[in-house]
């Protein structure tokens, strides 16, 4: 009886335990409405839930807001706050009207904190008003070719009926500004201690972020949202080996374990192939070409184990003109491509340059050099 009971308590300890473990379930699974997992090197979709219906997206409208700050090359000037970002309803970093404060702790105040207030501090600053600085969003959402966004706000809130996105969209966004270091460091950041020259302390802002904070490992950034209508939303960002991934959520009851689920899918599932841009120009052996060819940078794609062998190089050659044999120095810059195909289709595409040559390009007919590389994950 005794021995019944203790393993009856030993049980219910398990269970006790194991309901605060986040659950990796499949990434299937998600209870977001709307969710993406995207490869940042190639933009390739590993994983999509309704991802391109437009929904309300709250405070992840702020990674448009910080790209646009960081671009601006004004986050060393100091901004004087309005009256109008201190009225901003919600979450805050708590401005004063007229206080003085340097940009680049706004946007680090935005994206730890989602501060209202930072968003239109930065707007007005950067864009000369919010409605001037809304233009400039939207201005930078086509260049992104996010077709199903519209701005009309710089923080989310949902104080307009035209602010949305679509998780697909926001993937891109994140995609485009994780290229640029600067963001990355700000929204890859744990704590921020931001000075404060009218009190004796300074600011101390730690990400709101918990992926990145405690809950996933390789998470190395984003940002959190959330408001009654947009309900959560998420956009993070992770890596493990090499392979650098972004996820996106909308509408998600269970936002974190469903960005770790998508996370473990993808790690689990790819790789990132990669044929060496040492490796292209050696293969080459053409007469003319041989050991004067370059590749701009790698040939990479993320891959699923079984489609590795799937994978072809093909190099595009312009054909050599009688006059390059006599005067190297007419021979172009550019004087082809090399392009990585998965199952027929090309997915990759790099330049190949001419060691040698210093003049401009000229015309030429094209022919080809078709050849097989045993492409890698390892490069």
């Amino acid at each position: 009886m005794r021995q019944r009971k203790r393993l009856l308590a030993c049980i219910v300890m398990l269970a006790m335990i194991f309901s605060c473990i986040p659950q990796r379930t499949k990434a299937q699974d998600v209870s977001a409405q709307s969710a993406i997992l995207m490869e940042q090197t190639s933009g390739r979709v590993l994983f999509e839930k309704d991802a391109h219906t437009k929904r309300r997206i709250a405070s992840i409208t702020k990674i448009m807001t910080a790209i646009l700050a960081i671009e601006s090359g004004k986050l060393d000037e100091t901004v004087t706050v309005s009256a109008r970002a201190v009225r901003a309803e919600g979450s805050s970093i708590y401005l004063k009207e007229g206080e003085k404060i340097k940009l680049r702790d706004l946007v680090y105040g935005l994206m730890l904190r989602s501060g209202n207030d930072a968003a239109v501090a930065i707007a007005e600053h950067v864009g000369g008003s919010m409605e001037g600085f809304v233009f400039l969003m939207n201005q930078k959402a086509a260049e992104i070719g996010m077709r199903d966004t519209h701005f009309a706000n710089p923080h989310g809130l949902d104080d307009a009926e035209n602010h949305y996105s679509t998780a697909y969209d926001m993937a891109l966004l994140m995609r485009y500004a994780m290229h640029n270091k600067t963001f990355r460091k700000i929204s890859g950041t744990k704590v921020y201690r931001a000075p404060n020259p009218d009190e004796n302390w300074d600011r101390i802002w730690r990400n709101k972020n918990k992926l990145l904070t405690n809950l996933y490992e390789y998470c190395t950034g984003g940002k959190t949202g959330y408001t009654k209508r947009a309900k959560r939303t998420l956009v993070t960002s992770a890596e493990k080996d090499g392979l650098e991934l972004i996820a996106v959520t909308l509408n998600a009851p269970d936002d974190w374990n469903d960005h770790i689920s998508m996370y473990e899918y993808g790690f689990d599932h790819y790789v990132l192939a990669k044929v060496s841009k040492e490796r292209i120009g050696k293969r080459v052996n053409d007469k003319f070409y041989r050991n004067h060819l370059q590749a701009s940078r790698d040939l990479v794609y993320p891959v699923k184990k079984d489609e590795m062998e799937k994978l072809r190089v093909r190099i595009h050659l312009l054909r050599p003109k009688k006059q390059w044999k006599e005067e190297r120095a007419l021979i172009p810059i550019v004087v082809g491509k090399a392009v990585l195909y998965l199952d027929g289709q090309p997915v990759d595409e790099v330049p190949l340059l001419y060691k040698q040559s210093q003049s401009k390009q000229t015309n030429a007919s094209i022919w080809k050099l078709v050849f097989f590389l045993g492409v890698g994950h390892d490069g």
